[in-house]
């Protein structure tokens, strides 16, 4: 008895011994698609070849919003996507700096692309595309299959709602917001 007791004990202290470098699983963070994962790090060119980091945005509640200029639904998501840009850019957050909209395009014309934005009136700065239509990587990364497809994120960069539209989006900002 005495034998097995030490034999655990000493199982035990090796097992310490070798974790004790690591985070408790409770504090690690993990990346991915759920609600509560931190978001998969994007980092794509805008329409004058800048690239722009999604981390670039940490600090701030920023939707993810994957769309092309040749599709439908987006285009009529839009003029929603613009007044939910009016109302909360110039907001106060509970726990944010602000609101950043980052909008991934699936388009692979950049001239399609670039006059959509301006048609639609999608007035923020951060416009990225591969330009790769739907291999574009981006898509892959978020598995979007169908679009308009979207990501809120917190300012700590973890998703907090996916696929919302319309009121259901203005709706889970207002939760954000401690004034307009």
């Amino acid at each position: 008895m005495k034998l097995i007791s030490i034999t655990i004990l000493s199982l035990l202290i090796s097992f310490t011994t070798i974790n004790s470098d690591k985070k408790p699983l409770s504090n690690q963070e993990t990346t991915g698609l759920n609600i509560g994962n931190t978001a998969p790090e994007l980092d794509f060119k805008d329409p004058n070849g800048k690239n722009i980091k999604l981390s670039s945005l940490r600090g701030n509640v920023v939707l993810i919003d994957f769309w092309a200029s040749w599709c439908g639904p987006c285009r009529r998501e839009n003029p929603n996507i613009v007044s939910l840009y009016q109302k909360y850019s110039k907001s106060k957050f509970k726990d944010a700096k602000g609101f950043k909209i980052y909008s991934v395009s699936l388009d692979k014309s950049k001239e399609a692309w670039v006059k959509a934005i301006e048609q639609d009136k999608l007035s923020w700065d951060e416009h990225v595309s591969d330009l790769k239509g739907w291999g574009s990587q981006g898509a892959g990364i978020y598995g979007v299959r169908g679009i308009p497809s979207n990501y809120l994120i917190d300012a700590n960069g973890k998703i907090i709602a996916k696929n919302l539209r319309g009121l259901a989006l203005h709706r889970e900002m207002d939760k954000l917001v401690k004034s307009l």
